[in-house]
């Protein structure tokens, strides 16, 4: 089992920026794949970064490639998803997943967080 905590969410300006985290427990963190998602008001959610557990790789959404950084502290037990440049159109609630393997789709993440609010403003 893995229990994941968001939190870093809140109301900025367009071209802001934001950093979240997401606190794991549980399951030996060094080996879980993290990834994020997010899901806005009447859309599915959809895929926005992950890390791999062994090398580190990262995979990002076109949408956010260049503005969004995704790190892990494995001695800390967390992830960060740093956003830059922050949109209006990333207005969302974004959650926050641990699973086996590094991917980007939600079906492949077993543990999922609560979710933390992120609303930008124009």
């Amino acid at each position: 089992q893995v229990q994941l905590v968001e939190s870093g969410g809140g109301l900025v300006q367009a071209g802001g920026s934001l950093r979240l985290s997401c606190a794991a427990s549980g399951r030996a963190f060094g080996s879980t794949a993290m990834g994020w998602f997010r899901q806005a008001p009447g859309k599915e959610r959809e895929f926005v970064a992950a890390i791999s557990w062994d090398n580190g790789n990262t995979y990002y959404a076109d949408s956010v490639k260049g503005r969004f950084t995704i790190s892990r502290d494995n001695a800390k037990n967390t992830v960060y998803l740093q956003m830059n440049s922050l949109k209006p159109e990333d207005t969302a609630v974004y959650y926050c997943a641990a699973g086996w393997t590094t991917t980007t789709q939600a079906r492949g993440y077993a543990y999922w967080g609560q979710g933390t609010q992120v609303a930008v403003s124009s």
